[in-house]
């Protein structure tokens, strides 16, 4: 008999044996897991790995965790009271100079281009985080998704076994894992706070492979039951999210940099900022659409120019390292990296010769996919205290990284009835620096 509000009616001609049950849909996973693994394994095959590099897009979001000094970086002034003690360096790029802090990069500036110009305006790490994340203020109404879930929405293909958006962190300022907002659990980071490998994406051992597709596909049916009779946009986002359980156990080897030659391994170093970014490489190569690698500490109140000479160092052997390996297995070119944090530093020096939090005048970059190698935009006056030529804010950053991809930045999301566009409303790309 049918219980009070089952969708299953008890008829015996409705009903299914547990063996008969698991022949059917234990058969059905086993394919999916199949196809899932076949896909991977397939990436070794030269001609596929090549389709999937001239297909598939994806964004590096180096996040410089803090708010990294614009002085010391993207934007010098020597010889003023704001500069500090580092000079400024040619690079490979006519009329473009940097800090003499990133030598490597002034080398492969033809690969990147930088904004000058930012005035973000919120300068405390968890407002200036989410602002430069998802490109617009807060609404108390709705909770955005950020550019890594957009990224994973648009450049994500639903049949994908590796994970759509993966974000690796150290602990620091705000401790922002990322947010998918209003698009649901799909499009959620895979967080990684303190290993590079993830947590339980391998079965295990105590359970048999047969018990495990058992598993699976008891969780199947009893989830099409529940659905059924609900429809939710949360309850459909989960049940999907869970559907690619199998495929993403199988993506556990691209965590693992140990399955890099060592020549690799030995270009990339031992510093834990430069192997994440070794796998961030090796995830977009397998068709993840976002990765975020965040360097931690940038938030220099004292010691300054201490703090980045360390930092600018790691920064700058890990990006070159990672362009010119991108370049190598002809991955920039479909392959965005950005450098971007919360804000910049202040053009004034503090009394611990530090500097504080400034989003008024600073700077960030990008590299590769869709951007126009040396060049820059926007100007900050001599001392850097304000934006003098080319103000952009956080909109513009955000439309000009997925002009930059390809995406329409004013394709709008329907929540409700309400539109709401990929980027701000109103916001433009900067031009100046796409290809």
């Amino acid at each position: 008999m049918a219980q009070p509000g089952s969708i299953f009616c008890g008829s015996a001609d409705h009903g299914l044996s547990r063996r008969g049950f698991l022949g059917a849909a234990g058969a059905a996973t086993a394919g999916t897991f199949a196809a899932d693994m076949t896909r991977l394994d397939g990436l070794k095959n030269p001609l596929l790995a090549g389709q999937v590099k001239r297909q598939q897009k994806s964004v590096i979001l180096l996040w410089l965790a803090g708010g990294a000094s614009q002085f010391e970086t993207w934007d010098p002034k020597p010889g003023q009271s704001t500069g500090g003690p580092y000079s400024k360096i040619k690079t490979s790029a006519n009329d473009v100079h940097i800090s003499e802090l990133l030598p490597k990069m002034a080398q492969r500036m033809n690969h990147t281009a930088i904004i000058r110009s930012i005035n973000s305006k919120i300068g405390d790490h968890g407002g200036g985080a989410s602002l430069m994340e998802t490109g617009r203020v807060k609404d108390p109404g709705l909770i955005y998704p950020d550019i890594g879930a957009i990224a994973a929405r648009e450049l994500g293909r639903a049949d994908s076994q590796v994970p759509d958006y993966v974000s690796m962190y150290t602990s620091t300022e705000g401790r922002r894992k990322g947010t998918s907002g209003f698009l649901g659990a799909r499009y959620a980071p895979m967080f990684l706070s303190d290993k590079q490998i993830p947590d339980n994406m391998r079965r295990l051992e105590a359970i048999s492979d047969v018990d495990h597709k058992d598993r699976a596909a008891l969780r199947d049916l009893l989830s099409k039951r529940f659905t059924k009779a609900r429809h939710s946009e949360k309850i459909n986002s989960h049940t999907t999210a869970y559907s690619r359980v199998h495929g993403l156990m199988s993506s556990e080897k691209l965590f693992d940099i140990e399955q890099e030659p060592e020549s690799v391994r030995a270009k990339y170093g031992p510093r834990q900022f430069a192997q994440q970014c070794l796998i961030a490489r090796r995830l977009v190569e397998a068709g993840t659409p976002f990765v975020k690698v965040a360097r931690a500490w940038w938030d220099s109140h004292g010691q300054n120019f201490e703090t980045h000479r360390e930092l600018c160092a790691d920064l700058d052997h890990a990006m070159s390292t990672l362009l010119d390996d991108l370049e190598e297995r002809g991955l920039l070119e479909n392959t965005l990296v950005v450098t971007l944090g919360e804000f910049g530093r202040t053009p004034k020096i503090n009394a611990s010769l530090g500097r504080d939090h400034f989003a008024n005048a600073w700077s960030c970059s990008l590299s590769g996919c869709g951007v126009r190698g040396g060049s820059f935009y926007g100007k900050t006056e001599p001392e850097g205290n304000t934006v003098a030529d080319g103000e952009v804010g956080a909109a513009e950053v955000f439309a000009t990284i997925l002009e930059a991809l390809g995406i329409d930045h004013e394709k709008e999301y329907m929540i409700g009835s309400r539109p709401i566009p990929l980027s701000d409303f109103g916001a433009k790309p900067i031009k100046e620096v796409l290809a």
